[in-house]
């Protein structure tokens, strides 16, 4: 009994000291307007996802994922009419799926023809502050 006592309270010791330290979610809602899953971290942080690039979403309707069940250890986020489970930790790093799901949908994103040309740095619009040398923007009327 003593060995279990002390499994419990090391296993309790560690989720506390989680807790201090990663991010979980406090509240989740999808929101129809934007057709994404917002999920406010208790950090303060809110992120958005897209359905349709998460395993188990990818072909879901908005009643499908409206409402949204939050795990007691704010590490999962459960979808309770499709019975669909996701590991936050995990979306947080950009794994939306498992291994197999995510190498299909890699291959299947370069097999599809692209519009415009990707871009690189050379082709890329300067970043960072305006220097003194440039000229101002223009104004227009209106």
């Amino acid at each position: 009994m003593a060995d279990h006592d002390a499994e419990y309270d090391a296993a309790v010791a560690r989720t506390e000291q989680r807790r201090r330290e990663e991010p979980f979610a406090v509240s989740a809602r999808y929101d129809r307007r934007i057709a994404r899953i917002m999920v406010r971290l208790n950090t303060g942080i809110e992120i958005a996802l897209t359905p349709h690039a998460l395993q188990g979403l990818e072909r879901t309707k908005p009643v499908d994922i409206a409402e949204i069940e939050i795990s007691p250890s704010g590490l999962g986020l459960h979808f309770p009419r499709i019975d669909v489970d996701l590991y936050l930790p995990a979306l947080l790093e950009g794994v939306f799926g498992s291994r197999k799901w995510m190498a299909a949908r890699t291959s299947a994103t370069a097999e599809t023809p692209r519009l415009t040309p990707p871009l690189t740095a050379a082709s890329a619009p300067p970043i960072g502050p305006v220097s003194a040398a440039s000229p101002p923007p223009r104004r227009t009327a209106g």
